[in-house]
């Protein structure tokens, strides 16, 4: 069987999850609208990868057009700046 490697972009947010306000991460692919947690980025990052193998190998069982990241020169980061205390923040 001949393959092809996708690349898609992960979005990763700290989260708590449902039920148990336990603190995690979402792991979240916005080209797929597929989305998984873990404890740990690595984890969720893990998870979120299995959710859109399943994804991409249903659409291919039903014959379906796969939507392609188009978007691969976006580099996403943070950064940290400094604010004064006096602030109010949201």
């Amino acid at each position: 069987m001949r393959t092809k490697v996708l690349n898609y972009r992960i979005i990763i947010s700290p989260d708590t999850q449902t039920g148990t306000g336990k603190a995690g991460f979402t792991a979240l692919c916005p080209t797929l609208g597929v989305a998984d947690d873990g404890d740990t980025v690595e984890e969720a990052l893990k998870n979120v990868k299995g959710a859109i193998q399943v994804y991409i190998d249903s659409l291919a069982e039903d014959k379906q057009l796969v939507p392609v990241d188009h978007t691969q020169q976006d580099i996403v980061t943070t950064t940290q700046v400094t604010a004064p205390l006096s602030l109010r923040f949201a």
